[in-house]
């Protein structure tokens, strides 16, 4: 029986293809990633605001809808001021509390 989740699950990364094929591969993220908006396919890096926003129309979302973790404080400003929720990543522990 397959998973009902109430949330989707988007991956916005900037690696080289290579990199994002091995980690879909690797971590089985096909298992429960809805979407992938990475910098190797849609050309666009972080921290251009634009890749937010192709994430927020891929995934059919307001910026009120989505939780953004990151790990990077630059990224996460440039989410935040778009009015994404931010979880900044430091460690398991304080981003799981989160």
């Amino acid at each position: 029986m397959p998973l009902i989740r109430e949330q989707l699950v988007d991956l916005l990364a900037a690696v080289a293809h290579e990199l994002n094929e091995y980690r879909i591969r690797k971590f089985k993220l096909d298992t429960f990633v809805d979407s992938y908006i990475s910098s190797c396919y849609v050309h666009v890096r972080k921290p251009d605001p634009e890749i937010f926003r192709l994430a927020l129309d891929i995934s059919h979302a307001k910026p009120h809808q989505v939780l953004y973790i990151e790990n990077t404080p630059m990224f996460v400003q440039i989410a935040e001021d778009m009015g994404i929720r931010c979880i900044l990543h430091r460690d398991y522990k304080s981003t799981w509390k989160s």
